[in-house]
């Protein structure tokens, strides 16, 4: 199988149709896709899934979503009614067939319900085929089984988990067991427990027989009791899903035509006498703050300007009082210069005298204000401290007045929505019943939940007296040569089964053994790797035949060994698969990056599909790649975040 075309329209980030060229060329097995997080790498594998398995596809985002549901998510969400179509296109050799034969499978859908599922086409050299479209579930089992598609289209966090858990995931036994062919003698077995059965019946006595008809009659009724109930289930679900929702339009009725306004009125109302509360005593703190000196800042500049007068003023006062004094000292000191020092020093005493006497004098012109110093006291202290104080309290009233009243009118206008009384009854009541009702149903959903855990619990205890009954009737009847021969056959298939394993696991451990040490970085350090037979358990053991613990391996090393397996499991399978990888290259450090990049990338398969981010295959890996001519096709998926969309272009990161 080689893939050809893989065709993306409107699915997920990739807006439009995207048409990529797959094909390797002859020794150039690898097309290389580059794109950061969240370009739509994962999304492209999933695509790859989608397309080959349908309902049945194993993707990322899936989770337990409905299919429908899963394909509603992954339509681009700017694809404006056009619809969304996944188509892969891929070259087969039937029956050694001169030339291949193509096939392209398409599926195709747009905005789905719930019981809607895409539309499927599958051509086969350019011709409907609608007999593959019918049973392409089976033929893609023949071509690329699912339980195996793993191991061909794997991605980082698959390689990483599978290198972390100390045992193997189910899937990945699972995936063991049909790659090699081990699944075969266990539906032989199961089809000679099928033929021992029917015999059982056929040489059990008449009443032996009649009971165990008895038993199948009561075990038919009670599975057809449990699809009854299961039938009621379903329909119950509906109905819970739609009072569901009735509900939901009460309670958002009941909300916006102002019921719960209504349900909050009497707190609402007194909150509101609260606030005009507030606002009556803030206002009265204010007219207490206006019969106090704050009306004086009507006049603050006329005070201002009065302060330095009634200053001067008092000065004067001052001088007018002492200047009597003053004189009397002067003359005193002059007639004693006089009479005691010579000419020159008493007039330098009487003109020091005189320049003092001008320096103390403080005239002014008529005073009218006429204040004492306590009262002059009195004003600074108002103008400097009292009124800007009383200013700022008169401020901070008024703005708590205007918010409490501001809160007090929204207030009202609110409870003016409140509903009326006639209709907040109605709204209640419609919202009691909706309630009512999803729980009476919930009830008896669960009523009947209990009812299909019982019916279970019977068909087990059915299904033990069958198997006890069944035994009695061989034991009754083991002298049949068929049933002897049947067991003799069953105990030779068992060994041919333990030695088929054996066989097919040596082959396994050789390919795993050989793929790790040359992917190894330090190729002494394991020497072999052994394969449980019951549990499919990898061990490793040194040159000296010790057992090694996986712990002693290094993250990267382990990847490297997951990795190993997967390869080996491709190469003893057989199949001639493409192969796709998505981001590999986790945790490996430069040197096994190198040897994974330069080893196992080209030689993986004919056809590698490899993704990557620009931090996994870097230049210096890209480059050895090209330098190994190993490359057919480069991509990049170039997302662009405002229009959420991603665009495939030719080329790498460099």
């Amino acid at each position: 199988m080689i893939f050809q075309d893989l065709i993306l329209q409107n699915f997920g980030p990739y807006k439009g149709r995207h048409c990529i060229n797959l094909l390797p060329d002859a020794d150039r097995p690898i097309v290389l896709f580059g794109g950061l997080n969240g370009g739509g790498k994962t999304t492209l594998m999933d695509a790859l899934r989608l397309v080959l398995y349908g309902q049945r596809a194993q993707c990322s985002t899936r989770n337990n979503l409905a299919y429908a549901d899963f394909l509603n998510q992954c339509r681009n969400r700017h694809a404006n009614g056009t619809p969304t179509q996944l188509e892969l296109s891929f070259l087969l050799t039937r029956n050694n067939a001169a030339q291949p034969t193509t096939l392209r499978v398409c599926r195709t859908w747009e905005n789905l319900g719930k019981k809607n599922r895409d539309t499927l086409e599958v051509f086969e050299d350019d011709e409907l085929k609608p007999d593959l479209v019918n049973g392409w579930d089976g033929e893609i089992e023949t071509l690329l089984p699912l339980g195996i598609s793993n191991l061909f289209l794997f991605d980082g966090e698959q390689v990483k988990e599978l290198a972390e858990r100390d045992s193997l995931p189910p899937s990945v036994i699972q995936a063991i067991r049909n790659l090699l062919g081990l699944e075969l003698p266990e539906r032989l077995d199961t089809d000679l427990d099928v033929l021992i059965s029917r015999k059982r019946k056929q040489l059990a006595k008449d009443n032996d027989r009649q009971q165990l008809e008895d038993i199948e009659a009561t075990l038919e009724a009670q599975h057809t009791e449990r699809r009854r109930i299961k039938q009621n289930r379903a329909s119950l679900q509906n109905q819970l899903e739609l009072a569901q929702h009735h509900l939901e339009l009460a309670q958002e009725k009941y909300i916006t035509e102002g019921g719960k306004i209504a349900s909050e009125e009497a707190a609402l109302k007194a909150k509101k006498t609260q606030l005009e509360t507030d606002i009556e005593t803030l206002r009265q703190s204010l007219r207490e703050l206006a019969a106090d000196e704050i009306p004086l800042m009507l006049i603050r500049p006329l005070l201002k300007k009065a302060q330095p007068q009634a200053e001067d003023e008092i000065k004067h006062q001052q001088f007018e009082l002492a200047k009597d004094l003053i004189d009397d000292q002067n003359q005193a000191l002059l007639a004693f210069a006089n009479d005691n020092f010579d000419p020159d020093q008493a007039k330098q005493l009487a003109k020091f005298l005189d320049s003092q006497y001008q320096t103390m004098a403080y005239a002014i012109e008529e005073p009218y204000l006429d204040l004492d110093a306590a009262t002059l006291h009195q004003l600074g202290h108002s103008l400097k401290h009292t009124l800007p104080n009383q200013r700022r309290k008169v401020k901070q009233l008024l703005k708590s007045i205007q918010q409490t009243q501001s809160e007090s009118e929204s207030l009202e206008r609110y409870l003016a929505t409140a509903a009326t009384t006639e209709t907040y009854q109605k709204l209640s009541q419609a919202v009691t019943e909706g309630q009512t009702k999803l729980a009476n149903l919930t009830a008896e959903a669960v009523q009947l939940d209990r009812q299909i855990e019982q019916i279970n619990q019977q068909i087990e205890r059915t299904k033990k007296d069958l198997q006890s009954y069944s035994q009695l009737a061989i034991d009754l009847k083991n002298t049949n040569h068929m049933l002897a021969t049947a067991n003799k056959v069953k105990h030779t298939l068992a060994e041919f089964k333990q030695r088929l394993k054996l066989h097919k696991l040596n082959r396994l451990e050789e390919l795993v053994t050989k793929h790790f040490l040359y992917l190894l970085r330090k190729p002494d350090f394991v020497h072999r790797v052994q394969i449980d037979t019951d549990t499919f358990q990898l061990s490793l053991f040194d040159q000296e035949g010790e057992q090694l613990p996986k712990h002693r391996l290094s993250a990267g090393e382990q990847q490297l060994l997951a990795i190993a397996l997967l390869w080996g499991l491709a190469n003893a399978s057989g199949r001639q698969l493409p192969v796709a990888i998505d981001t590999p290259l986790g945790r490996l450090d430069s040197e096994h990056r190198q040897h994974l990049v330069a080893r196992y990338f080209p030689q993986a398969s004919h056809q590698v599909l490899l993704l990557s981010t620009d931090t996994e295959i870097r230049e210096e890996e890209v480059g050895v790649l090209r330098s190994q001519a190993a490359i057919a096709r480069e991509y990049l998926l170039d997302y662009h975040p405002k229009k959420r969309q991603t665009t495939v272009k030719a080329g790498y990161f460099w």
